[in-house]
């Protein structure tokens, strides 16, 4: 039986962790580093989900025997790993600011910046009015002059009234100046599916800022990996795109006491298998570990990657395993028209059609506005039995 993910995510790894070199996006230089919730939401949206994630991801025999407290470092939740992580970086950079709808004195809608108006002032954690493109224009500016500005999206859907401002502005203007200017913004918070939000409050803007030239983007799927990412968000030269997802806020997990700083642009070896590549981001990870051990119980031996970078994707760690499976399914809670799994598909089918002895699968969700009814929500989100399904399939 393959080490359960927890304590996967919680292995900070080599020293290579703590590393920093230099990469390159586009023209641009990229500093590489390779290593809520709103208690006020009726609880009742987020039910099982968080706890139901951390069984498929738990179980090892090392995990269950040693207790917590004897385990070094600190259990944070995951709202609160991306709190400390930020919180890091203002103590580290006085060049690190806030900026957005509520992230003041209120916390931020999900308590991400909890406290940090008091901490740091009015100045460094600013209070917005509702204007996206308003706000977003001003991080802009605000890179330019030599801040580093980390800008909430009270939801992600609501960035699609800031696109003007991400798109032809974030994204471009290292290149349209020049190189005179960089762009050192990161962009985050809550997106997807949730329990019943509705349609316009579960956006998964991945499909949207994946075509825009100059955009880094990653998706956090631990606690772990929340805090090392939105470390190296901030200490990037490059607009970043961090997206957290609103069903993962309560996930909890024990991060290591010392700094570590995690890779923009790697993805995370979840379980190493020798069947099929199962390449997945975000909570559709928990979805997969569920499938996972059902197939294992069944006599499968799925490898599962957490991409973690959505672009650009981590091809060698993508190529290495298409090359020893030969079989992939990619699963994803972005739309199956021009989503994350169609872009990656085409990367898997031009870089390595020659190792494949199928056809590479992609589980999406439906193109259709996500329904307020909890059964129908259901139905346009992948569940863990198709992916059990789909990996028989492939596996035949």
């Amino acid at each position: 039986m393959a080490a359960a993910a927890a304590s996967i995510v919680l292995n900070p790894g080599s020293g290579k962790a703590h590393v920093v070199a230099n990469g390159r996006l586009g023209s641009m230089k990229a500093l590489r580093s390779d290593s809520m919730l709103n208690f006020r939401v009726d609880q009742r949206k987020i039910r099982a989900g968080t706890v139901f994630a951390l069984r498929a991801v738990t179980g090892n025999a090392e995990s269950t025997t040693a207790p917590a407290s004897s385990k070094p470092g600190h259990e944070l939740l995951l709202f609160e790993a991306l709190r400390e992580g930020l919180e890091e970086e203002m103590e580290r950079d006085p060049r690190v600011c806030v900026m957005g709808e509520d992230v003041g004195h209120y916390g931020g809608s999900y308590k991400v910046t909890k406290g940090l108006a008091n901490k740091y002032g009015d100045l460094r954690v600013l209070d917005t009015p509702i204007a996206e493109n308003s706000f977003m224009g001003m991080a802009v500016g605000a890179a330019m002059t030599g801040l580093r500005p980390v800008v909430e999206g009270m939801n992600m859907g609501f960035l699609l009234l800031a696109y003007n401002q991400i798109s032809n502005n974030c994204g471009m203007l290292h290149y349209t100046s020049g190189g005179q200017f960089r762009i050192p913004v990161v962009i985050r918070g809550p997106g997807g599916v949730g329990r019943q939000l509705g349609a316009e409050h579960s956006q998964r803007l991945e499909s949207y800022f994946q075509s825009i030239p100059g955009l880094q983007m990653v998706a956090c799927s631990t606690p772990y990996n929340a805090k090392g990412l939105m470390k190296a968000a901030i200490r990037s030269e490059n607009p970043v795109v961090l997206f957290e997802h609103v069903l993962l806020y309560n996930l909890k997990e024990r991060i290591p006491d010392e700094e570590y700083v995690l890779c923009l642009e790697e993805a995370e070896m979840v379980r190493p298998g020798e069947q099929v590549t199962i390449l997945t981001y975000s909570r559709m990870r928990y979805h997969v570990m569920q499938a996972a051990k059902t197939l294992v119980s069944r006599g499968y031996d799925p490898e599962v990657i957490d991409i973690r970078s959505l672009k650009p994707f981590d091809l060698f760690t993508i190529g290495n395993s298409v090359k020893k499976t030969h079989r992939v399914l990619i699963v994803e809670e972005c739309m199956r028209t021009g989503g994350i799994g169609a872009s990656l598909r085409s990367a898997i089918i031009d870089n390595f059609w020659d190792y494949l002895d199928a056809p590479v699968t992609c589980l999406s969700s439906q193109d259709v506005p996500t329904p307020y009814a909890g059964g129908l929500e259901e139905w346009t989100v992948v569940q863990p039995a198709q992916i059990v399904t789909a990996v028989e399939q492939l596996c035949k």
